[in-house]
């Protein structure tokens, strides 16, 4: 049953409404046949931050991501949400073709009643939250089956497992953009459409011939040119192999229309540090910095800082100590990753502890908001330390 005019007018007196002071035009609701049989699960309504509405209407897409087991996160071409279920007090109506009130001004409506179907209705919708992506998954895989070099047994296994960008976009919580950034800080490589890491060893073996190249042709390592390495190296090693070495450890410029790479000492000391430290449980920190400095190129100066998320020194025991700690093997969440932490040390400075959890910062949050929320401070011989706000088992 429709209304008219006269009838609405007559309820705007009843409620007390001046007319005036209303749009003239009146949205008269009732509910189609088949919604008033539809439950309120029958549909799903998802409240979109302003960025992401441009992106709808140019025609890109959102995407679910998770297995079974995973909280629900969604995606966009380069960003990652928590999804949450916000439940409301009012019932939301679905009016297809509804004007809202600015459209009407606009439209300069005539005294008019617009009759309005109602589709659908929920007690709820989705709400979005920017979370970080969870990566973790990334490496785990790729690190299941290592390239070792052309000649390896694993490479003649048709078992092994490997992934595609596909299989990793249908697999990892994260845009795809984060997920091909990840990509790169991980030094992978696609090798015949799969994804791979290299084996820390192959890696080395890749780095120290194009490190002794440098020093038999007496090159500085911030001009190494890519066609003679090439040319000398592809004999012992893929091609491609040699190019993605000097890419993890260099930056790539061209220089009179010949390739160069300006190799990073910084990342070079480092990868050493790590081959040194992998099979040690613990080392003489003393003896380390010697060994280390003895078996980087000549010319590079070893510093502890360059092991920031790699490796831990310990100053408070005797003889000094510095162990492996990788920051990539630490846990994911939160909580988790601090519990782990506070169980290996008990208190931390803010300089130790601050590579172990730059990556938890999200969106305008700093080292300092983590430390305030997880850790408890106070001062220990005239310096500031953080230790858990929690019992550690």
């Amino acid at each position: 049953m429709r209304r008219t005019r006269e009838e609405v007018d007559a309820t705007l007196q009843i409620a007390k409404l001046n007319a005036a002071e209303l749009l003239p035009a009146v949205h008269c609701l009732g509910f189609r046949p088949e919604a008033s049989a539809a439950a309120a699960g029958d549909f799903c309504l998802l409240e979109l931050e302003p960025a992401l509405c441009p992106q709808l209407e140019a025609g890109s897409s959102l995407v679910i991501r998770g297995d079974k087991d995973d909280p629900a996160v969604l995606c966009s071409k380069d960003k990652t949400y928590d999804l949450r279920i916000a439940d409301t007090s009012n019932m939301l109506l679905l009016v297809p073709g509804c004007k809202t009130p600015d459209r009407l001004k606009m439209e300069e409506a005539d005294c008019n009643i617009i009759h309005a179907e109602i589709f659908g209705f929920s007690n709820n919708y989705w709400e979005l939250r920017r979370c970080r992506p969870k990566l973790k998954k990334l490496r785990r895989l790729l690190m299941e089956n290592t390239y070792e070099g052309p000649d390896s047994q694993k490479e003649k296994d048709s078992n092994c497992s490997k992934y595609t960008t596909e299989d990793l976009l249908d697999q990892i919580q994260a845009s795809e953009e984060e997920i091909m950034a990840q990509l790169q800080v991980l030094n992978a490589c696609e090798i015949g459409g799969y994804w791979r890491i290299l084996e820390f060893d192959y890696e080395m073996k890749l780095l120290n011939h194009v490190t002794q190249l440098v020093d038999s042709e007496s090159w500085s390592f911030s001009q190494v040119p890519l066609s003679i390495c090439l040319q000398e190296l592809g004999p012992l090693e893929p091609e491609e192999m040699i190019e993605h070495c000097l890419k993890c450890y260099g930056r790539k410029y061209i220089e009179e229309g010949e390739i160069y790479f300006d190799l990073s000492a910084d990342k070079i000391c480092r990868a050493t540090a790590q081959m040194l430290l992998q099979n040690a449980v613990k080392f003489n920190l003393a003896e380390f910095q010697v060994v280390w400095q003895q078996s980087v190129p000549e010319g590079m100066i070893t510093r502890l800082d360059q092991l920031k998320g790699l490796a831990l020194a310990d100053r408070h025991s005797r003889p000094e100590i510095i162990f492996l700690l990788k920051v990539d093997d630490l846990p994911e969440d939160n909580q988790e990753r601090f519990n782990s932490l506070f169980s290996l040390r008990e208190k931390w400075t803010e300089e130790d502890i601050a590579p172990y959890i730059k990556d938890l910062c999200g969106e305008k949050q700093t080292i300092g908001a983590l430390l305030t929320k997880y850790a408890r401070s106070s001062m220990q011989n005239g310096v500031k330390v953080y230790n858990s706000r929690r019992p550690i088992s």
